[in-house]
């Protein structure tokens, strides 16, 4: 094994450090992803992006520079093969040298586009796929010389490297003085411009109300889904600086099972109230939300259940709950491999620490 590490280790000093890296994501929380792992990531050269055009992406990529491609709905291919031209124009006129992305269809075009062109290319399936690769994952893995990554060493193997999930950094602990009424709440469906999530908003209708203070303010971002008929003042979207400090000063998150809207409340240190979509009600394409619900109510820093089944002790018990980051967790399985970032190698982990050289952003192969 140490011939082996010392192997790839003499390889891989020999590629230079890229020059230009192209970061690809669609917007929601893949896009949220990748802009933290961007900060983890060594030695990536000058950065742009591409992504879809929206308020959320506008807001999170404010001051950098950004390639905005069409919109792709959830597995649309005439849509994927069109934004394909787009990718292959974008990658060689920006001459990077790197193209990293954590999908989801928008991964396709761009990183077949990157390995046409001979560009060293990453994937990083997303926090979100606790149990398996997502459909883009599985597309991916099918261009030859793209490295896989996955945030869970469960179901890594030969061909995806695992590294450590974002949500390591967090634990619950009790409120010393838990709220019995909410004063301010957060209530967001995510970005999705295809599916709706009307379930979730009239459960709340019925339940909500029994946590709140007489003066208290709710924030409802919907997306798509249709509140047309309800008494209740709601926004399509809303910009991610006002969003992150809607959270920050909230005492209550309910929020689709998304990795970005968990992701914001657990910054905030609270505890959020997840309701998965579900698929055979039409409000996703697959049933992944309800695994990472799953996967971060097994570590206690969230509430999970559908949206049928929400009751007034769901949201007592989040209130009841505050979240701690831990920013070194994790380093501890990693301590064999930080010496080589020490030795000056470029190398990138799925949750800022050192990781298996095959997953290092050198030079072009």
């Amino acid at each position: 094994m140490e011939l082996w590490h010392g192997a790839i280790r003499r390889r891989w000093r020999r590629r230079p450090a890229p020059r230009r890296t192209l970061l690809v994501a669609s917007t929601g929380g893949h896009l949220e992803e990748l802009v933290r792992l961007r900060h983890h990531m060594a030695s990536l050269g000058a950065v742009e992006w591409a992504t879809f055009d929206d308020p959320q992406s506008r807001s999170l990529l404010a001051g950098e520079t950004v390639h905005h491609v069409r919109y792709i709905a959830p597995r649309d291919l005439a849509a994927t093969l069109s934004v394909g031209r787009d990718a292959l124009r974008i990658v060689r006129r920006g001459r990077f040298d790197l193209v990293v992305s954590t999908g989801s269809a928008i991964a396709v075009p761009f990183l077949g586009a990157a390995r046409a062109l001979g560009r060293t290319s990453h994937y990083v399936e997303s926090a979100a796929r606790s149990q398996g690769p997502s459909v883009t994952g599985r597309i991916v893995s099918r261009i030859p010389g793209v490295r896989l990554h996955t945030q869970y060493s469960g179901w890594s193997g030969r061909r995806w490297q695992p590294g450590v999930s974002l949500f390591d950094a967090y634990v619950a602990e009790d409120v010393s003085e838990p709220r019995s009424r909410a004063r301010r709440v957060v209530v967001t469906l995510g970005t999705m411009r295809t599916y709706e999530f009307r379930s979730a908003v009239d459960a709340l209708l019925a339940t909500l109300p029994e946590v709140l203070a007489p003066d208290a303010e709710v924030l409802w971002q919907v997306g798509c889904t249709d509140v047309s008929d309800l008494p209740i003042v709601a926004r399509s979207s809303v910009p991610a600086d006002e969003m992150r400090q809607a959270v920050e000063t909230a005492d209550l998150v309910i929020a689709h099972a998304g990795v970005g809207s968990a992701l914001s409340a657990l910054d905030a240190g609270l505890c959020p109230v997840l309701l998965p979509r579900r698929a055979a009600r039409g409000e996703h394409v697959d049933d992944h939300q309800l695994y990472i619900a799953q996967a971060l109510a097994d570590r206690s820093i969230a509430v999970s259940c559908g949206s049928e089944e929400l009751t007034v002790e769901h949201l007592s018990r989040a209130m009841r709950t505050a979240v701690r980051s831990r920013p070194q967790a994790g380093r501890e399985r990693a301590s064999t491999r930080a010496g080589r970032v020490a030795e000056g190698e470029d190398v990138v982990g799925p949750a800022g620490e050192a990781c298996d050289e095959n997953m290092g952003l050198g030079g072009v192969e």
